[in-house]
């Protein structure tokens, strides 16, 4: 399982200029049961996406193609998590991708 962190950059205001291609990436990331939540970093930090299901090699390049990343408006930070302890609901997290 990964936290990816995408922190804003100083290249911040051009978010609106990229938020609906932003959402489109966002929305096939579900739409290929790879990402599990996205949400907002507090306070107006980011965002943040749990995924799983794919190996960090992959991930590294579909975050590289976040329209985002792409035009600097965050940098992002991927965190891999070993997860040994869940509840039942969760126990596919620990199995490998």
């Amino acid at each position: 399982m990964f936290i990816t962190f995408l922190e804003f950059s100083d290249n911040k205001t051009a978010a609106s200029e990229f938020m609906a291609a932003h959402n489109d990436w966002i929305a096939q990331g579900f739409a290929e049961g790879k990402f599990l939540c996205v949400g907002s970093l507090s306070p107006a930090a980011g965002g943040a996406i749990i995924s799983h299901g794919e190996s960090r090699d992959e991930l590294e390049a579909r975050v590289a193609t976040d329209p985002f990343v792409v035009h600097g408006v965050v940098s992002a930070e991927i965190r891999e998590i070993d997860a040994k302890r869940t509840i039942p609901a969760l126990n596919f997290l620990k199995e490998p991708a």
